[in-house]
């Protein structure tokens, strides 16, 4: 029980100050649940942002429950989702009878640019840092070139870029794999 409502409170702090959806969520992340608390890896978070950006749903909850059933199972699972979709609930509630009246104050506006300028600057530092523990030979900085120049100048879908990368992943590990195996019993 301890553990759940842990899961439950860490991702309802997360989910309090998460402003711009899953990826600016990814900074937090990385510094709260996997620098500071050491509940899963870099490596381990980074497969779960990847997976959550292909299934169905929004990519802090899926990632929530991710991490919330790795640490404590299907209840985990739920703890960690609850956790982060609590605040959004209560803010959206309160927010959808006050925004309206005010939406089309300058000021409301100006914040409001203020606050997609922040949430930009949090997914670059996000990026700059899985990027500096994901790329690690040639192979990993080819995919990620070329993941990157398919998705900012051609449009191609993150679903397809991360199955393209599994794939290249995969192959390139059998392959590695092979050769050593040959140059052994050589």
């Amino acid at each position: 029980m301890k553990e759940l409502m842990r899961l439950y409170g860490l991702f309802f702090k997360i989910g309090c100050i998460m402003f711009g959806g899953g990826y600016a969520m990814l900074a937090l992340l990385q510094k709260e649940i996997a620098e500071e608390r050491n509940l899963v890896s870099e490596e381990e978070l980074l497969s779960y942002f990847a997976v959550s950006q292909c299934t169905p749903g929004v990519i802090a909850v899926n990632t929530a429950t991710f991490i919330g059933y790795k640490r404590a199972g299907v209840i985990g699972g739920i703890a960690a989702t609850l956790g982060v979709v609590s605040p959004s609930v209560i803010i959206i509630s309160i927010i959808s009878k006050v925004l309206t009246k005010f939406a089309e104050y300058e000021v409301v506006q100006h914040a409001f640019v203020g606050i997609r300028i922040a949430v930009v600057a949090l997914v670059a530092q996000a990026v700059y840092k899985f990027m500096k523990s994901a790329i690690k030979d040639k192979i990993s900085a080819i995919i990620f070139a070329v993941s990157l120049i398919s998705a900012a100048f051609f449009g191609v879908s993150s679903v397809i870029i991360v199955v393209c990368a599994v794939v290249i992943g995969i192959c390139y590990g059998v392959y590695t794999d092979k050769y050593a195996k040959v140059r052994e019993d050589e």
